[in-house]
């Protein structure tokens, strides 16, 4: 079964690079391309893929209105943005405007490839520097956010990208367990999704010892 995936940038040079690297993949399948937000949308509405990589500078403006426009209409559809530069500002609004992952774009080839995968199957993927760099930027909290002991294994091997079977399966409970203490966590923290568990997690520093993707 493919991964369809459309691919969005303003630069065509980047377009097909990402073209080339892809297709090279047998599981992955590239729909179509779109170089601003509106043909994205359009495509996207028409092709329905399962993941739209976008260049999160093409530019700021309409990246964020991508990604929001995605998500609101496009439930099934993950997106996964990339990015030059590491913008930890600019990536934690991509992310709360509901991207599943982040990648810097001096990534390899299959590193690339496994993230998409990775993003398909409902995993979160952000890249190791933005980890570092964020841990880096925030002291440890000291305000406890009343998550259990518990809940904070459950987050940290949210932040290591597993997924609810590999939780379960790590802490000897059920996935249905697993599935309450994530709620938990969310309602805790005052975030959405699990993406945004992750970034709140990594930019409090309430899990600096996760592994790094």
């Amino acid at each position: 079964m493919f991964i369809r995936i459309l691919i969005v940038s303003s630069c065509h040079i980047v377009r097909q690079g990402l073209r080339a690297f892809l297709q090279k993949d047998p599981e992955i399948e590239i729909v179509g391309e779109a170089v601003d937000s509106g043909e994205a949308l359009q495509k996207a509405r028409q092709m329905r893929p399962e993941l739209v990589l976008v260049d999160l500078l093409f530019p700021t403006t309409n990246s964020i209105a991508i990604i929001k426009a995605l998500c609101r209409e496009l439930l099934g559809t993950k997106v996964l943005i990339f990015v030059s530069m590491l913008e930890n500002d600019l990536v934690a609004e991509a992310l709360r405007s509901g991207a599943s992952g982040y990648l810097l774009k001096n990534i390899g080839e299959q590193e690339l490839r496994d993230a998409i995968k990775e993003i398909s199957a409902g995993l979160v993927r952000l890249s190791s520097q933005m980890r570092a760099s964020s841990v880096k930027q925030r002291p440890m909290p000291t305000e406890p956010y009343n998550l259990t002991a518990r809940e904070y294994d459950v987050l940290r091997l949210l932040v290591e990208g597993c997924s609810n079977q590999a939780i379960a399966c790590t802490l000897h409970v059920t996935e249905p367990t697993v599935k309450t203490h994530v709620h938990h966590i969310l309602t805790k923290l005052g975030v959405q999704s699990r993406t945004q568990a992750v970034l709140a997690a990594v930019r409090l520093g309430l899990v600096p010892q996760a592994r790094k993707l």
